[in-house]
């Protein structure tokens, strides 16, 4: 078993040292499975085992907790806590209290979470998120058609409605607010409507990513925050474009916008 299986089992998972952030610490509020609202043809955990926008408990907050503070026994001085992890963290109807109970024992450590935006409009979610310091929210296609091709949405979820639910939740929040996409050949052409929506929902950055990793045919923990492309299970390489051209993409989108942009690729 490689060190990163061995550090990465439990609910909180890391640290992982990150250029943007410094010492970045995972929690997952979901664990159990992967479990999401989306099955994104690129996702890090492969083919996702539970495909619902439903809400639930599935790790208790204590447990969560318990293994946050042995993480800090190690590393004391963790420089931001993300909820991620093997699915959409808003689905945990828990969530407001793991931030609560994390906030009471690092009050000064900056609290960030990885969002697909389905459950926005909720009221609850809504409210758990104005807690955090940073929400960062998907977008990775402008267009149902798309929508359904990329992010392979729980049946009900669509994206006029995904869409609604950010342009009401933004102005409400007042932290950092930032959108994350993941520019792909099948989606490269709606750039004129990518600097539309942008230039309405007005985020502080843009982050723009292409695929780094292959596609896991089967789920696996261990790809939670796995940045160093380790795995031992079959895969299946996504078609991506170059540098050169997410490049240009960014250039336009930037140009057309006025807004911030960030690319990794």
């Amino acid at each position: 078993m490689s060190h990163f299986k061995e550090v990465n089992k439990k609910t909180v998972y890391g640290p992982v040292k990150s250029w943007r952030f410094g010492l970045s610490l995972g929690i997952d509020p979901i664990f159990r499975t992967s479990i999401c609202s989306f099955n994104c043809v690129y996702c890090q955990l492969g083919q996702i085992q539970e495909i619902t926008a439903k809400r639930d408990e599935f790790v208790k907050t204590e447990s969560v907790i318990a293994d946050y503070k042995e993480v800090l026994e190690n590393h004391p001085k963790i420089d931001v806590v993300m909820y991620s992890g093997s699915g959409e963290p808003t689905l945990a109807t828990n969530l407001g209290e793991m931030i609560d109970s994390i906030r009471a024992i690092s009050p000064k450590t900056p609290q960030y979470i990885l969002t697909n935006g389905t459950l926005l409009g909720d009221e609850f979610v809504a409210k758990d998120l104005l807690k955090l310091d940073k929400v960062t929210v998907k977008l990775d296609a402008v267009n149902e058609k798309y929508f359904q091709m990329i992010n392979r949405p729980a049946e009900g979820v669509t994206f006029e409605s995904t869409w609604q639910q950010m342009v009401e939740f933004r102005p409400t929040y007042h932290g950092e607010f930032e959108v994350q996409i993941m520019l792909m050949p099948m989606n490269k052409v709606d750039i004129q409507e990518f600097a539309k929506r942008l230039s309405e929902l007005k985020p502080d950055l843009i982050q723009v990513n292409t695929p780094k990793r292959p596609y896991p045919l089967t789920w696996h923990r261990e790809n939670r925050g796995n940045h160093e492309k380790i795995f031992d299970y079959k895969v299946s390489e996504l078609k991506t474009m170059n540098k050169a051209e997410a490049q240009e993409i960014v250039d336009e989108l930037r140009e057309l916008t006025s807004l911030e942009f960030q690319m990794f690729s």
